[in-house]
């Protein structure tokens, strides 16, 4: 009788007992199975279409990417208990017990789902449908109640979008003397050398492409005011701007342009590869996207929350959206060679090593007809070179991701056959190339871009500096919108 009752008791007590709060004790997915590394693959993979369909333009993706997980955050914050959005108000912050995965899955899926239609607009179709077959919510839902988790998604993307119009992108043609068309180059810049000629061999010059279809072509720069982008958290673009790249004449440069000559003559294939991995080919998701893709492997490797995940890319893109416009403030400001010309300067009239061309491997050749190792079809960036927009995203980018971690340990690695995209034709070995930490990997990145004759080392080395004074400055506004200053 008395085992009876004491059962009766523990039973009593226990039943009595408050369950824990169901927040708590909710299994979250993890990894690749969070609804917000779902919407990164979504981002990358629109990335990857808008290359196709547009030729590579890293400045606008890196926007568009920033922005779009600047949305995710906002709407995000509304269901964390101390977050504050960037761009979103007038909307509370929601009760403790609305704070559940799913709500947290509605809004940040709508708020992706908006900005995604917005600035990779050529592609809503597939957005749609990931949306609606995927994940069972309705695309055409466009309520704005600030009292749902539909609504308060709808509401994030809407803030973004409209705090973004005039921001210096001309993603509308809305700039003065653009006559409505996006992206016109409305600060009217105009290399002082042709691709025929060079009179000034301390700045950039175009250079002609093939255009596949045995003509040539020389493309202009690349949004030459994109140093007039309203950057996301830096003050300016100008904020951490380098000194002065070396100029011709200087015993500095010559070391560096002899550098790229030898590095490209002796090219391993594993070097080969690398060069090939970073500059990437065919629906390229460009460098904001390269270090996205690395902050997915890190969540696959952590085991990442759909919290975690928030926060990480949305620290991880602001980097790579202000760091390229602090670069282009270098690079417009500057205007400085790349090496494609500064090697024919240097070694025109010379015999030297080098690569030349697909199917023809190192050979030697006169100074004057050195090139990059580079397909035909797109043989050199079409912006000025000082500093490396590789370097400084990289160097950005990997800084956010061990000051986000905690740790430099990375620990990837990729298998390329190399000159897949340089000299098919001709392959290589396949190799293997590993990442061990976020800044050996950013260093690589750097001098893949050395080794492929884009840039030199100066270009390299001021963009890596300046792209970690980027993600440190990110990193207090970071900082400051969770809650954890």
């Amino acid at each position: 009788m008395k085992k009876y009752i004491a059962v009766l008791i523990f039973m009593t007590v226990f039943i009595g007992c408050k369950q824990p709060p169901k927040e708590t004790i909710e299994k979250q997915p993890q990894g690749a199975d969070n609804i917000a590394y779902k919407w990164g693959e979504m981002a990358l993979e629109a990335t990857a279409l808008d290359t196709e369909r547009f030729s590579p333009r890293p400045t606008i993706t890196s926007r568009y990417l920033g922005l779009i997980f600047t949305a995710v955050f906002d709407a995000w914050s509304r269901y964390d208990a101390k977050a504050t959005p960037v761009y979103l108000s007038g909307v509370e912050r929601r009760a403790a017990a609305e704070r559940s995965i799913a709500n947290k899955e509605v809004a940040i899926s709508y708020a992706a789902l908006r900005t995604l239609q917005e600035y990779y607009y050529s592609d809503s179709a597939l957005f749609k449908k990931f949306m609606k077959d995927e994940l069972g919510l309705d695309p055409d839902d466009n309520s704005l109640d600030a009292t749902t988790a539909v609504g308060i998604g709808n509401l994030a993307a809407k803030a973004v979008i409209e705090a973004r119009k005039n921001d210096g992108a001309n993603q509308y043609g809305e700039e003065e003397g653009s006559n409505g068309e996006p992206y016109f180059n409305y600060v009217g810049y105009e290399p002082v050398n042709s691709a025929d000629t060079n009179v000034d061999i301390n700045r950039w010059q175009p250079k002609y492409f093939s255009d596949g279809k045995g003509g040539k072509f020389a493309p202009g720069c690349l949004t030459p005011f994109w140093n007039k982008v309203k950057p996301i958290a830096l003050k300016s673009g100008d904020q951490f701007r380098p000194g002065p790249p070396p100029l011709v004449g200087s015993e500095q440069l010559q070391e560096e342009i002899a550098e790229v000559v030898e590095l490209q003559a002796n090219l391993t294939d594993k070097e080969k590869a690398l060069v090939e991995f970073m500059r990437d080919g065919p629906q390229s998701v460009q460098q904001a996207g390269h270090w996205l893709k690395f902050a997915q492997d890190v969540s696959r490797r952590d085991h990442h929350t759909l919290d975690q995940d928030v926060k990480m890319y949305f620290y991880n893109q602001v980097v790579a959206m202000d760091a390229f416009i602090a670069s282009w403030d270098s690079k417009m400001f500057y205007d400085y060679a790349r090496p494609y010309a500064l090697v024919h300067e240097y070694y025109g009239g010379q015999t030297i090593t080098a690569w030349g061309g697909p199917g023809k491997g190192m050979i030697e050749m006169d100074g004057n007809q050195w090139r990059p190792y580079s397909p035909d079809i797109f043989l050199c960036p079409p912006f000025p070179s000082y500093t490396s927009g590789h370097s400084t995203i990289s160097g950005g980018c990997a800084e956010a991701l061990k000051l986000w971690t905690g740790s430099d340990e990375f620990g990837e690695h990729v298998e390329l056959v190399a000159g897949a995209l340089t000299e098919p034709d001709d392959l290589g070995k396949t190799v293997t190339i590993h990442f061990p930490t976020f800044t050996e990997t950013a260093e690589m990145a750097g001098m893949s871009r050395v080794m492929g004759g884009y840039h030199i080392q100066a270009d390299n080395v001021a963009g890596l500096k300046l792209g970690r004074d980027v993600a440190h400055e990110v990193w207090k506004f970071y900082k400051k919108h969770v809650g954890e200053e």
